[in-house]
Formats: C-alpha cells, sequence, structure tokens
C-alpha cells in the first residue's frame, strides 16, 4: 500500500511537481510541425537537471528482458498509447502527442501527462485530448478522503464511455513517493472489488488513457511502446494527487 506521506516528504514531492508543471508550460511552445521527439527528450532532461531534479523514466528497467527505457520522456504519437520512445522522427501537421513524464527530487517521484495537438488537428482529434483531460477531473472529483479507488475509476469510466471513447484497461495509474510505481493501482474502469480506500496524506497518480476505437492495445517492436490494436487515436491526461479531506492537491 502507498505510504501517507510527511511533510518533509510532501516537501520534496511538490518540488518534483513544480518542475514538471514548468516543462510541461515550456512544452506548448515547442511541440510544432518538424520537430522531433528526440529533441523534446533532451530539451526535458536539461530542464529536469537545471531544476535540481532526476528524470524518473531513464533507465526504468524494461519488462520480461527489454533494455531499460532510454529516454527522460515518453512520447507517443497518434496510435501509440503510453511509453513511445524518443527518436529521430518528426512531428507532423494534425498530429497529436501524449508527453509522460517523471521527476524525483531527494529520491521522491511524481508523475504526469499530457497531450498536445501538433498545429491544427482535426475535430475528432481535439475531442479526445479534450475528453481525456475532462476524465481526469471526473476522477480527481472522487479522489478525497473515505472514497474507494472504484469511485475515481468508475467516474473516470463513465465519462470517457458517455463521449464514445473506450479506456485502457492493461495500464492504469497507481500510487507514487519513494518508488516511482507503488500500491494501489488506479484502474480507469470499474472491477469487481471497490479498491482501497482513500486516506489523506496518500499521493496517487490518476491518468486516463483513452481510445477512439477498440480498448485493445499491443505492444511495438521496441518492445516499449504501447499501441492500439485497431491503429486509433489515443490521449493520456496525468497528474500525481494528494489525498485531502476536502478538495484534494494537484502536486504537478
Amino acid at each position: 500500500m502507498v505510504t501517507i506521506k510527511g511533510e518533509r516528504e510532501l516537501a520534496l514531492m511538490r518540488e518534483a511537481g513544480a518542475i514538471i508543471a514548468r516543462l510541461f508550460e515550456r512544452l506548448e511552445g515547442e511541440v510544432a510541425p518538424g520537430v522531433t521527439t528526440m529533441r523534446l527528450d533532451m530539451l526535458a532532461e536539461r530542464l529536469i537537471t537545471e531544476s535540481g531534479g532526476k528524470p524518473s523514466f531513464k533507465g526504468y528497467p524494461g519488462a520480461k528482458g527489454a533494455k531499460p527505457f532510454p529516454g527522460s520522456i515518453c512520447a507517443s504519437v497518434n496510435a501509440q498509447v503510453i511509453h513511445g520512445i524518443p527518436d529521430g522522427r518528426r512531428l507532423r501537421e494534425g498530429d497529436i502527442l501524449s508527453v509522460d513524464v517523471g521527476v524525483s527530487v531527494g529520491g521522491y517521484h511524481t508523475d504526469a501527462a499530457r497531450t498536445y495537438a501538433v498545429g491544427e488537428v482535426s475535430p475528432a482529434a481535439a475531442k479526445i485530448i479534450s475528453v481525456a483531460r475532462e476524465c481526469f477531473y471526473k476522477g480527481l472529483g472522487k479522489a478525497v478522503a473515505g472514497n474507494r479507488v472504484s469511485d475515481i475509476s468508475g467516474a473516470v469510466e463513465d465519462h470517457a464511455g458517455a463521449n464514445g471513447f473506450s479506456v485502457v484497461r492493461d495500464w492504469m495509474g497507481h500510487g507514487i513517493g519513494r518508488l516511482l510505481h507503488e500500491k494501489p493501482e488506479i484502474p480507469n474502469f470499474r472491477v469487481m472489488a471497490r479498491g482501497a480506500r482513500l486516506s489523506e496524506g496518500m499521493t496517487i497518480c490518476i491518468e486516463p488513457m483513452i481510445n477512439g476505437g477498440t480498448a485493445e492495445v499491443l505492444i511495438g517492436d521496441d518492445e516499449w511502446s504501447v499501441v492500439t490494436k485497431d491503429g486509433s487515436l489515443s490521449a493520456h491526461y496525468e497528474n500525481t494527487v494528494l489525498i485531502k479531506a476536502g478538495e484534494s492537491e494537484i502536486i504537478t
């Protein structure tokens, strides 16, 4: 189970979260047609390290013998859901780009994601970006002390479904703190069990991943990137959240 954080731990996580917030603001002006995802990765690593943080993702162990993750950000384009490896591909007008990033300060992690429009995008692309963000805030509204994980999960799934989108079931949100991934898991869909009860001082990542078509996904040839099985668009929106009795706090 995720640990209850004290003031020292929360101060470190807030510092790491502020670094991520500044990075996302910077990327607003950097994501554009012709830019490579590698360039964005290099920019992110420089900003993180110059701010006194460490990239949480770089060197993260791969599953089943896959190489450690080589980037400081995950850069997932169009049908890539998560874990896209930054490379020399150039973004094109109309693409959508999901950037997921983790930062640690003093041994404590925060984690967040945004999906950006690359230039002018189609109405369908704009909608999935918007609804992914809305799904996060629907989940956040249920992320208060005394509720259960399933309250978050149901709110995310209901809003995605009402807008014609599916939610990814193979990956989900999580607790966070001393480790990048801690318990409890935070699904974006209802499960039979109601899940852990939320308590003040818990820190969790709520991260809707929604697809324009099927919820089914595949692992790409690079052993990291997760892609939609039908090639449909996917959007991702995530923040690290501190659970409180009233309105919970977005740390990132």
